[in-house]
């Protein structure tokens, strides 16, 4: 008992949220990768709620998973009819998943208010309907609901409908903060006194909610209080403000109370998962979340640098290779000689002493005029090539025009014209476009193209423009960042101008500069 059950609900749970849905295809591939990661028990959904859950299913039937049980989630029987009589709870003892995990109520509020049975009848739901799933030979989880809330209400009503889940069978009792209404003190305590109620051999489990955002805080505090089951879902998707995120849960597990929940090379796929996840439900992964987050381990301030460069702990809490992510050492106004001096040499270039001051005092001018390099890794790369005076641009510009033409029909027409010089020949194109950028990335392709062919790799894949200097209105300055890719690598460029199109230029051309490098960053 001693050891972590780790209990993935984001196939179930995670997709109450808003915005979150995933094909019953997707689901599969999500339960493939749960189970790569080391999961202990996926809950696939509820069998027979929806067609997609019911696919779902399906195509579960003739899958393998090399570690991972399946688990189907239900209800307990309503309160006019016998559990062998109730077809949800027919089609969980009929479906392919082993595990059976079932709701049911704790709290008195909710017998009044909401099912309208008297508390005798509730215990009664609950002991047939897991005693019904037992009899199919079905191993049971009971998650009891608003167990904290009732409780809270009346703790010896709470505490007897969990000791009824043991007794007729299941082998873990899981208690809920559904509303996550609870902090870490109160679930400690009402872990514990659940604990002791249940005694040996049944093991208790800790589903949280987010709403007070301590959903990864209650349910350390209830592992701490002798939950060995944890509930979750990837990256706290779910219903409201999300479930406990069972990305932070592992790793404070194992690496903070050491919990030994995942073999280490399981443990280093961590932050792959999380991502993988996020993706497929087309959201983008959130920069600054714990442990995987890009920024959960970027270094700005030049004395943190300083600090990592001389030993990592003294401000990374853990080694972020454990959990699969990596350093970032982040340059800006706020770098100093160590920070530009580490970017440099991840890069492979070699700065002495001057050089480097040289490269700090055009970075921090630079970003006092607006730029922003930690979010355009491609042109702080071509600044420090620039600046050592390794660096040959694909071209010389002489100059660029664009025409923008609004007809009478309401269509818009962009066409740019760009002169440039490469190997001392002079080129002129002209390219039509759905807007500025367009027509000038495409001038600039049909320009150079011949002559650096990998250009047709390079796709722009992010555009985003942001106003410096609201107060000025039109006369604002802007800044412009582009992400661009090859396929395998993605990297930001950054231009700032009064003009938008002047600022777009200047961000597209690094972004192609950057592209034609040499090993593109991973």
């Amino acid at each position: 008992m001693n050891e972590i059950e780790l209990y993935d609900a984001t196939l179930r749970d995670g997709m109450q949220g808003e915005g979150m849905s995933l094909s019953a295809e997707e689901k599969l591939r999500v339960a493939h990768k749960l189970d790569e990661l080391g999961i202990d028990l996926i809950e696939a959904g509820f069998p027979g709620s929806n067609p997609k859950d019911r696919e779902l299913f399906e195509l579960l039937a003739h899958e393998r998973f090399g570690h991972a049980v399946l688990a189907a989630f239900g209800m307990t029987h309503r309160r006019d009819v016998e559990a062998s009589l109730d077809p949800a709870l027919v089609e969980l003892a009929e479906c392919v998943a082993p595990v059976c995990t079932l709701v049911g109520k704790t709290w008195t509020l909710h017998l009044e208010k909401i099912v309208k049975v008297d508390r005798e009848e509730n215990l009664r739901m609950i002991a047939s309907s897991i005693a019904f799933l037992r009899g199919a030979g079905k191993r049971v989880v009971y998650d009891a609901e608003h167990f904290f809330d009732g409780f809270r209400a009346e703790r010896e009503y709470a505490l007897r409908c969990i000791r009824t889940a043991a007794e007729a069978g299941a082998e873990t009792v899981t208690l809920c903060d559904t509303n996550g209404s609870s902090l870490p003190s109160q679930v400690a305590a009402a872990t514990a006194a659940a604990v002791s109620a249940l005694g040996e051999g049944v093991r208790v489990g800790i589903h949280c909610h987010n709403d007070a955002e301590c959903g990864v805080a209650n349910t350390l505090a209830a592992v701490e209080a002798g939950a060995r089951q944890v509930q979750g879902t990837m990256n706290g998707c779910g219903e409201r403000t999300g479930n406990a995120n069972l990305v932070s849960i592992i790793a404070n597990l194992q690496l903070k109370l050491g919990f030994r929940c995942l073999a280490d090379e399981q443990l280093a796929r961590l932050t792959e998962t999380a991502h993988f996840v996020d993706e497929l439900l087309n959201i983008t992964p959130d920069p600054n979340q714990p442990y995987v987050g890009r920024n959960a381990f970027a270094h700005k301030g030049g004395m943190h640098v300083a600090g990592v460069s001389a030993d990592a702990s003294t401000f990374e809490h853990v080694p972020p290779a454990l959990i699969g992510n990596h350093r970032e050492l982040l340059v800006s106004e706020l770098a100093g000689r160590a920070s530009v001096s580490e970017k440099a040499a991840a890069l492979g270039i070699e700065l002495d002493e001057p050089t480097t001051r040289k490269v700090l005092a055009r970075i921090k001018d630079l970003e006092h005029r607006g730029y922003q390099f930690e979010a355009a890794d491609g042109s702080l790369e071509l600044l420090l090539r620039r600046e050592t005076g390794g660096y040959t641009p694909l071209f010389k510009l002489e100059s660029w025009r664009v025409i923008v033409e609004q007809r009478a029909d309401g269509e818009a027409q962009t066409e740019a014209t760009i002169k440039i010089w490469i190997d001392g020949e002079r080129r002129v194109h002209t390219a039509e476009g759905n807007g500025p950028v367009n027509a000038l990335d495409a001038a600039l392709r049909a320009a150079i193209g011949e002559v650096h062919p990998h250009l047709a790799d390079i796709e722009l894949v992010n555009f985003k423009v942001r106003i410096l200097d609201e107060d000025k209105g039109t006369d604002a300055v802007t800044r412009v960042l582009l992400d661009s890719s090859d396929g395998t690598a993605v990297w930001g460029s950054i231009g700032v101008s009064e003009n938008v199109v002047a600022a777009s230029w200047e961000a597209l051309v690094d972004s192609l500069e950057r592209g034609m490098l040499a090993g593109p960053p991973k």
